[in-house]
């Protein structure tokens, strides 16, 4: 490979050459210094042309600052005798016209004492057409380093050229991250920071301003592009900043373009931060846009230093560029520069050949040359106007770097002169020429205190430190004209910024915000949008869930429910039926006038216990059946106290045991008169077991098979009382209680019951076919009217109790429609069966007697009462 590289270098060398002679040939001229080494300059002296022409107006404060800057820098170096002794610094400085190509062809000049002495070899003979030799002329300079350039395209382009001839390069504003690449450019330096801190200072202003949804904004070439590449990859690694639209500027912008770029970011309405790496005449132009689509005050812009602390991309548009955040490398006003260059006259700084052009830009005034007449609109210049006095001035913000970088020349020729010319004074062999691979090498090494104090150095690949300024434009009293930049910050490997210090729109402190979505709500989690990691949806943690962390809702526990804004859970209230309830009150209040009504009559009873009426009613079962009465009234009281073990137990004893033991009396009673009169019919011979000890035990085995049930029931699953958090779990938590309740469900109540409610029913069905005996039998009718009450009244409890079982207020409606049943069975049978009884005993004592016996007709049409029992009606 290394024979064709060998090959193919004559031709690279030749057309160089024939580069440098056209470069050359269009140059509009250059500044030149004498000196032992020279140093070459590259410089932004005039913007870019228009029309086809390689160069258009002049640039003064970029362009001439900046130049007489670095002949300032010379001037200091040159007068220094401790700096380089013996040895003056030339130098050669050159116009790009803001134009990468340009800039290319008139830098070409730097490398041409090189190729012709490249070409004076045997390998390489530059022949015109012909075969003709070419004219020598004297021969250029040789340029040991170049200052420069201003733009990293003009950087990038110059700097491919200069490391093929191993010419050290310091630029004072290239600040793209694509320079760092030291395997491409390894003869670059530069004394700003690269972009890429500045881009990673962008990003922390922006997480330092809480927001993470922003649109970025680039002129096209590599500064823009590379500026907001760099400001992409680290927010993407840094997390927590989303890229709504990234939108470049193009090189030659087409008629209503920044019309186009305002309108695109209105795409995005939410990403109001624009951050925006661009040159001076986009950014102004992007800001006529923004004015022109009345969007003044929407956009929050973050400039990069190309924006800076400049007036003029903002000039008569500072309304729209009011609380923009720009960032600018950190630099101070250098006062002997002030003074060289205010001093600076027609007269004294013939050197700087671009000097009458500037002359004529800053005093607006013309110079007249040749005999040619200045314009008569113009006036003629004097000669006599000084900077600063008949104009305005304000340093260049770059001026401390262009000084920089001559000073990290100047030293690192020290440093490689006393370690190759030791004692000597001036030049020695040893560095004519000067080995531009060994300059790199002490350029890299050098470490000074550069114009401002600050320290000057250079990393592996050949960056500066980054330290920034960060300044807000801001308006005083709402007046954006009289505005102006203030420092709000600063950054070096740390971002620290004064957000009190901030000032937005219409004097407002409160940092404005450029979110893709708003913070959910307390009780709310995100949903993300796919794809767009800044963007979500708020979901409500509703019904029993609560928000666990910002993405997650999870349901509380069965015995809690969420707080009243869902970010948490709380034990869920315990209710149950209280005495104090009103619920309460109707049962309370039934089975209080029952229990008196029931010992008024047992009470009756016991005193007139062997009065024919009292006989008549068979006093056995009549204490049996009052018993039961009693029993169903007590229990209201049990269903109505707090729910404990005890309780529980004598829910289950109890709730059946009164209705069994009055439904098993009522059915005996019923049986017997069905079976009497049914035997009298066929026979005067009287039918079995209806004696009153006969009754006795019928009725109680047909109450033992209850008790024996409920004991076992007992045994094998012992009564507790449980909390249910289902039972009233209401679709607003808020209304949510946890029910403390017997484990008794419903179908366990009923069941309870249904013993007793077989016994109603088969008593009914007694009833009805003993509907036709004799009035003789004085309680078949009663009885009769008793069970189809209590039928009626039981019918009507089924729909009711089932009914609510989904009611908020199931417990109260239950339990009430229960014990209100209950006592209205037993007040039935009470009423209808010895009530009238009780009345007739107690009032009427006169009809409580034996009347005497009526004849029967016949013995087969009645059969007598057994011993102590009545049958016919005391009169």
């Amino acid at each position: 490979m290394a024979r064709p590289r060998r090959a193919r270098e004559p031709l690279l060398l030749a057309l160089l050459a024939w580069l440098a002679q056209a470069g050359l040939a269009r140059a509009a001229g250059s500044v030149r210094l004498a000196g032992g080494l020279t140093l070459g300059g590259l410089f932004p002296v005039h913007a870019r042309g228009a029309a086809g022409r390689a160069c258009g107006p002049l640039k003064k404060e970029q362009g001439v600052h900046r130049l007489e800057a670095m002949l300032y820098a010379l001037d200091r170096v040159n007068a220094d005798p401790a700096l380089l002794p013996g040895v003056r610094l030339g130098a050669r400085l050159l116009d790009t016209c803001s134009r990468d190509t340009y800039a290319l062809e008139q830098a070409l000049s730097f490398v041409q004492a090189l190729i012709r002495g490249r070409g004076d070899g045997d390998e390489v003979g530059l022949r015109c057409p012909g075969g003709v030799p070419p004219l020598r002329a004297a021969p250029p300079e040789r340029v040991v380093a170049v200052v420069g350039a201003s733009a990293s395209s003009v950087s990038i382009m110059v700097a491919n050229v200069l490391r093929l001839f191993a010419i050290p390069q310091i630029s004072y504003a290239s600040t793209a991250p694509e320079l760092s690449d030291s395997t491409r450019y390894d003869f670059f330096s530069r004394v700003v920071p690269p972009d890429s801190y500045q881009a990673q200072a962008m990003v922390d202003i922006v997480r330092a301003l809480g927001w993470n949804y922003v649109s970025t904004l680039a002129s096209e070439g590599n500064y823009g592009e590379s500026g907001v590449e760099a400001f992409v990859q680290i927010s993407r690694e840094a997390g927590g900043v989303c890229i709504a639209q990234s939108i470049k500027i193009p090189r030659e912008p087409k008629p209503g373009e920044f019309n186009k770029v305002i309108r695109r970011l209105m795409e995005t309405p939410n990403a109001r931060g624009i951050i925006i790496f661009a040159n001076e005449d986009d950014i102004r132009r992007v800001l006529e846009a923004a004015r022109q689509a009345n969007l003044t005050g929407h956009f929050l812009w973050v400039g990069s230093d190309s924006w800076g602390a400049k007036t003029s991309p903002i000039l008569s548009l500072e309304d729209v560029a009011v609380g923009a955040i720009t960032i600018l490398p950190k630099r101070a006003s250098i006062d002997g520069f002030d003074q060289y260059f205010m001093t600076r006259s027609l007269e004294n700084n013939r050197r700087n050949i671009w000097f009458a052009e500037f002359w004529e830009e800053n005093f607006n005034c013309k110079l007249t040359s040749s005999g040619t007449q200045s314009d008569d609109s113009t006036r003629k210049c004097t000669g006599e106007e000084r900077i600063g006095r008949d104009s305005t001035y304000e340093q260049e913000g770059k001026v401390q770097f262009v000084i920089d970088a001559v000073y990290a020349i100047a030293h690192a020729l020290h440093s490689m002169h006393q370690a190759l010319c030791p004692g000597h004074t001036g030049l020695c062999p040893a560095m004519e020429p000067t080995d531009g691979r060994t300059l790199l090498q002490y350029i890299r090494a050098v470490r000074f205190n550069g114009s401002a104090g600050t320290p000057v150095m250079f990393n592996e690949n050949g960056d500066a430190p980054g330290r920034y300024d960060i300044f807000q434009y801001q308006a005083p009293n709402g007046s954006a004209s009289s505005g102006g930049y203030q420092a709000v910050g600063q950054w070096a490997e740390a971002l620290r910024l004064d957000v009190e210090a901030l000032q937005w729109s219409s004097d407002s402190r409160e940092v404005p915000s450029s979110q893709c979505s708003l913070p959910c709500g307390p009780g709310e989690r995100k949903k993300m949008v796919k794809g767009v990691p800044c963007c979500w949806h708020c979901e409500a943690c509703d019904g029993y869930r609560f928000q666990v962390d910002e993405f997650t809702c999870e349901a509380c526990p069965g015995d809690m429910r969420p707080t009243p804004n869902h970010t948490g859970c709380r034990p869920t209230p315990v209710v149950r039926l209280t005495w104090s309830s009103p619920w309460a009150a109707p049962p309370l209040l039934l089975a209080v006038l029952g229990i008196m009504a029931t010992t008024t009559v047992v009470a009756t009873f016991v005193r007139h216990n062997n009065t024919p009426i009292v006989r008549a009613s068979g006093r056995e079962l009549s204490y049996v059946l009052l018993t039961g009465i009693f029993l169903i009234y007590a229990i209201t009281f049990l269903m109505v106290a707090e729910p404990g073990d005890a309780v529980c137990a004598a829910r289950r004893l109890f709730l059946g045991l009164g209705t069994t033991l009055s439904y098993s009396a009522l059915l005996t009673k019923t049986n017997r008169i069905y079976r009497i009169f049914e035997q009298g019919k066929r026979s005067v011979t009287p039918p079995p077991f209806i004696s009153p000890t006969s009754q006795l035990v019928i009725t109680f085995s047909l109450t033992s098979l209850q008790v024996v049930g409920v004991i076992a029931w007992l045994g094998a699953k012992p009564p507790h009382s449980v909390i249910d958090y289902e039972e009233q779990r209401t679709v607003d938590p808020e209304q949510a209680r946890g029910v403390l309740k017997c484990d008794m469900s419903d179908l366990s109540l009923i069941g309870c019951l249904g013993y007793s409610l077989l016994l109603m029913v088969t008593c009914t069905v007694y009833a009805i076919k003993a509907r036709g005996v004799p009035e003789t039998f004085n309680e078949a009718k009663p009885i009769g009217f008793t069970m189809y009450t209590t039928c009626i009244i039981w019918l009507a409890f089924v729909p009711i109790f089932f009914g609510t079982a989904q009611s908020a207020e199931k417990i109260y409606i239950q339990t009430t429609t229960l014990t209100v049943s209950l006592s209205l069975s037993a007040s039935v049978s009470l009423g209808m069966l010895y009530v009238p009884k009780t009345y007739v005993i107690l009032f009427h004592p006169e009809q409580n007697v034996q009347k005497r016996k009526r004849s029967l007709k016949t013995t087969s049409t009645v059969v007598a009462p057994a011993k102590g029992e009545g049958t016919e009606n005391p009169k």
